[in-house]
């Protein structure tokens, strides 16, 4: 029988757990524990999936660890790197060939590349300023265009087109996307075969759907629903938005209300309906599918 790999940042421990997940059943079992140089926070797997970084906040650096392809055990390779800010997010493009970082604190994205031995470059190709608390990135299916949500204060996504060539940021038209007050854009997804976008809103408790403009790589909000029930009046934030590999469900953290808001997705529309909440442990700030959706 198949069996799935789990890999769990402790920032407060300075460690990675390694888990094995029973595909059927979804148990978890704990195959070990692997100590790193600072508190792990963003985790990213190169398409390949032979390379896993690992984003050291405490230290601002990146770690880099090949992935055994039969048991998914971890091993150190090539150097710890020094990046340009505080790492809340890594991503590597479509190509394999660039890791993609987000700084809350540094208000800042930058880009890094990646050699083909999966190694860090010491020096970013590119680096972009925004404002305070930038907190994602994720290139599109195409590799030419990213987004940058910030949340609180700053409230804005910006807008980018992705060279690969070359590693660069370059500001689109419109160059953001306007918030109205109070939303706090934080973590976004794809859907797989649709031209929409789905975000999470940090402070509103809140999701909204964008239309992508596959030619100019640009967002058009058409849909924002609550993640909480109507009656809820306690304070609350979310976190983490993740799609099902089928396109056909979406989920949203809720940090206060602890719970895991569902939606189902039209698939011709892209149009969501809530399904509810799922009351969870305290404070779910990470979630995931496994591979197969179930």
């Amino acid at each position: 029988m198949t069996q799935y790999v789990l890999y769990v940042a402790v920032g407060g421990e300075n460690k990675l757990l390694r888990y094995a997940l029973d595909p059927t059943t979804g148990a978890l079992t704990l195959l070990d524990e692997l100590q790193v140089g600072g508190a792990p926070g963003p985790l990213a797997v190169d398409p390949s999936q032979r390379y896993l970084y690992i984003g050291l906040r405490s230290t601002k650096q990146v770690a880099g660890y090949h992935i055994d392809s039969a048991t998914g055990a971890l091993s150190p390779f090539g150097p710890t790197v020094a990046l340009a800010a505080d790492p809340c997010y890594l991503a590597v493009d479509k190509s394999g060939r660039w890791l993609l970082t987000a700084s809350y604190s540094g208000g800042q994205a930058s880009v890094y590349p990646l050699d083909e031995n999966g190694n860090v470059g010491a020096t970013d190709a590119c680096t972009v300023h925004t404002e305070p608390c930038a907190h994602c990135i994720e290139t599109d299916p195409t590799n030419r265009f990213t987004f940058l949500p910030h949340v609180a204060q700053s409230n804005v996504i910006y807008q980018y087109h992705f060279d690969a060539e070359r590693g660069r940021l370059l500001p689109n038209s419109p160059a953001r996307v306007d918030q109205r007050p109070n939303v706090g854009p934080r973590h976004y997804v794809y859907h797989p075969t649709l031209n929409v976008v789905y975000f999470s809103n940090e402070q509103e408790g809140s999701v909204t759907a964008y239309h992508l403009d596959r030619e100019q790589g640009t967002l058009n909000a058409f849909q924002s629903l609550s993640t909480l029930p109507a009656d809820f009046r306690g304070e609350n934030t979310c976190a983490q938005i993740h799609i099902h590999p089928q396109g056909h469900l979406l989920y949203v953290s809720n940090r206060g209300h602890d719970s895991i808001a569902g939606y189902a997705i039209d698939r011709q529309s892209g149009l969501l309906t809530s399904l509810g909440q799922q009351v969870t442990e305290p404070t779910p700030r990470a979630f995931n599918f496994d591979p197969t959706g179930n």
